[in-house]
């Protein structure tokens, strides 16, 4: 009974879907039948209606880039950094959250969204995650394993965003993912089961660390063989 419930509320929020874009109405006459043919025609995703439709199993993480002070002195990481300024009337709030999407099969989208409230933040930067999802390309790059399977990534990649940049190298298979709890977020979603990562810069910055590893992922796309 509840699988036929999600069903039917599938089969609904489809049916409510009105696309305003030239790309939403190609998929919605079978034109456009798959994320690839997108990319490699290089159309612009404009609603995230486009993405649930062509990928119904994605799956979501939430990056945890708030903190709050612990017991006994340190920092209890939370899902949203919440900041304040103050206006005549008294404070007012701003909470940002950032969203990590996926297939598990070699997509992945990272968003940004700040509300007044806890869940507007999530859907907006849930929102903006499926708008920025890009293709992984996967391989096994490593000169120790070389056995031509998609668990890892090529070759070696470097990322920045501020004052973090990161480097992406190929692990052979069985090493696992050698990365921070976040980023290993973002390899599961991404369908990568073995890869080393090198840091450097101000790292505790959460937002930053991965969007390095995101513009990583895109520089892994603009190298040719």
């Amino acid at each position: 009974m509840a699988e036929e419930k999600n069903q039917v509320k599938e089969e609904s929020t489809m049916v409510e879907w009105k696309p305003r874009t030239k790309l939403g109405k190609l998929v919605v006459e079978g034109k456009i039948t798959s994320m690839d043919q997108i990319f490699e025609e290089g159309m612009k995703i404009m609603e995230p209606e486009i993405v649930d439709y062509l990928l119904p199993g994605l799956e979501h993480e939430l990056i945890l880039i708030g903190g709050s002070p612990g017991k006994g002195g340190g920092i209890r990481r939370t899902p949203a950094r919440r900041t304040a300024r103050m206006h005549k009337s008294g404070r007012r709030y701003k909470i940002t959250c950032m969203v990590v999407v996926g297939n598990k099969d070699g997509y992945l989208g990272v968003g940004v969204g700040s509300a007044p409230e806890f869940q507007d933040a999530i859907d907006k930067s849930l929102r903006d995650a499926k708008l920025n999802i890009i293709p992984i390309k996967r391989g096994c790059g490593s000169w120790e394993c070389n056995c031509g399977g998609n668990h890892s990534i090529p070759y070696r990649v470097e990322g920045k965003e501020g004052s973090c940049r990161v480097i992406l190298k190929p692990a052979p298979k069985g090493i696992g993912l050698c990365v921070s709890d976040e980023v290993k977020k973002m390899m599961n979603l991404a369908g990568i089961k073995d890869i080393w990562i090198k840091s450097f810069g101000q790292t505790q910055t959460r937002i930053n660390i991965i969007m390095a590893v995101f513009d990583a992922f895109k520089n892994l796309n603009k190298m040719k063989v």
